[in-house]
């Protein structure tokens, strides 16, 4: 029963970063806003959870992991109520916030409960546990999403993580006692997550509001200048803080180790961009409906799911590199394939991305994730794991905020220059909010209608061009970012036991001398 807990824990929390996907052009229509705004409900809860995750592991080692999943449930729970009755974007946006700040105290509590649930013997068991109802949540999220939103409301999906939190809760407090380890209290590294924090949300703020005020503004100009000041601060800090530090100087030390994060942060573009304009294409383009793009999104999440479970195998098979090396390939062809998806397309043009990106997904995420805890020391393993989850999710977030605001860029110059190509003229009031008559906003509607009906047709057929046209560039811009992970992996990313190897080789080379 306590590992059924912990498994519902992780299930709402991975369904919560896809099931939402699927219902974003029902969240526009209902708010009224484009998509550019929308898709903050997604960054804004993978990002704080990102940046909560590693603090959330310090707290629970510090007060107790029993302690911090009851706080992190609370939090989520009570933000998701407030998410369900959200009455505009801003208010469903902070609560996502409250979401990721919950997710991020809940998480590291039941990775530490399950491993001390079960016997030492049974260590993979856990992390099996864990890490393969984390890919459940994740493949079944667009489907759960998809049937909640066309059958009541994407208000549902919010009031899903109720009960199950509470289920979770209930049988954790009457199954789970773990004492607490008084010898774990150390201080907790502020400096460290206030400058990493707000370097990131400065430079998600920048690229959002490039779209409407262009790349050369001075507010964007300025928002960008702090960012790189927070994120050099983070920097300085780190080394001053010793132990307690959010990425201790040991960790950054190790280059192989760095290097494993920095192509998990390249190639976290990719599944989220990948995650969240696919079924925009399916539904605006295609005409499916929220389900449909959830059922439409299987050969990805599917793919990815079953890959990731037989990873270790494959990895025994052909080894570590090459399956690293693999992954990063097919995560960097991936959004290349989605791109050739046009207005003219069927759903078949979009599956051969798709599936690419969930194979190598599959492949790399897994494979990627453990050499980066086999590089450090294994009294450091779940902080090792905890930091390139971070640079996971980070990487994601800040992918898909440089890929929305290319879109609308692209999107909007787009259709305005098609529609001057046909001798209609559009105000750049209604180029901003034309697309939103795809997801039947009433400002997009009301762009359209500003047209005589003879030509309102036409202008559908320019916002559907213009649309493919934004995501078509998003992906490919994706798909070059990727190609700097595959070119960081074939250069940098080893595994430890290739060091073993090397001193092995050099033994013997000493001894035969």
């Amino acid at each position: 029963m306590a590992l059924v807990a912990m498994g519902l824990g992780v299930l709402v929390i991975a369904n919560d970063f896809t099931a939402l996907n699927v219902a974003l052009p029902a969240m526009e229509q209902d708010f009224d806003v484009d998509v550019g705004t929308i898709q903050w409900t997604v960054n804004a809860y993978a990002l704080t959870f990102g940046m909560v995750l590693v603090t959330g592991g310090r707290l629970a080692d510090m007060f107790g992991r029993r302690k911090i999943f009851f706080i992190g449930t609370a939090i989520f729970a009570g933000f998701s109520l407030l998410g369900a009755l959200s009455p505009s974007a801003i208010w469903l946006i902070f609560t996502r916030v409250g979401m990721g700040v919950g997710g991020g105290l809940m998480w590291p509590a039941i990775l530490g409960m399950t491993f001390a649930a079960v016997p030492a013997g049974r260590a993979a068991l856990a992390g099996g546990l864990v890490l393969g109802v984390a890919g459940l949540g994740n493949a079944i999220g667009p489907l759960i999403g998809g049937l909640l939103t066309d059958a009541i409301s994407w208000r549902a999906i919010f009031y899903l993580n109720l009960p199950i939190a509470a289920f979770a809760a209930a049988v954790t407090w009457a199954k789970v006692h773990q004492p607490v380890d008084d010898s774990a209290r150390e201080r907790i590294d502020y400096a460290g997550i206030v400058s990493l924090s707000l370097g990131l949300v400065l430079l998600l703020l920048a690229l959002d509001q490039s779209a409407d005020w262009g790349f050369g503004d001075y507010r964007v100009l300025g928002m960008l200048a702090l960012a790189v000041v927070s994120i050099l601060t983070f920097g300085l800090v780190e080394p001053r803080m010793g132990s307690a530090a959010l990425v201790p100087k040991d960790v950054l030390a190790n280059r192989r180790f760095i290097a494993a994060c920095l192509t998990i942060l390249f190639l976290s573009a990719v599944f989220f961009t990948a995650i969240l304009y696919g079924p925009q294409l399916m539904e605006k383009i295609l005409g499916y409906t929220a389900l449909g793009a959830g059922v439409g999104m299987l050969p990805m999440l599917a793919t990815f799911g079953a890959v990731a479970f037989l990873a270790d195998r494959i990895t025994a098979r052909v080894g570590v590199r090459p399956t690293i090396i693999g992954g990063t390939a097919l995560l960097a062809a991936g959004p290349l394939l989605l791109s050739f998806f046009d207005s003219d397309s069927t759903y078949w043009a979009l599956v051969p991305g798709l599936l690419a990106t969930g194979l190598g997904a599959g492949l790399f995420y897994p494979t990627v994730t453990t050499v980066a805890v086999g590089l450090l020391d294994e009294s450091r393993s779940s902080l090792a794991g905890g930091i390139a989850y971070m640079f996971q999710i980070a990487g994601g977030a800040i992918g898909l905020g440089l890929a929305t605001a290319l879109f609308t860029i692209r999107s909007e110059d787009k259709v305005v220059s098609e529609a001057s190509d046909f001798g209609l003229r559009m105000s750049e009031q209604q180029s901003s909010v034309i697309h939103g008559v795809l997801a039947g906003t009433e400002s997009g509607q009301a762009a359209v209608s500003d047209f005589s009906t003879s030509v309102a047709d036409r202008v559908l057929a320019v916002v559907n061009d213009s649309f493919v046209a934004g995501a078509q560039f998003s992906f490919r811009i994706v798909a070059a970012i990727a190609v700097i992970g595959l070119v960081i992996a074939i250069l940098g990313v080893r595994p430890a036991s290739e060091d073993e190897g090397d001193e092995a080789a050099a033994d013997a080379a000493a001894q035969e001398a």
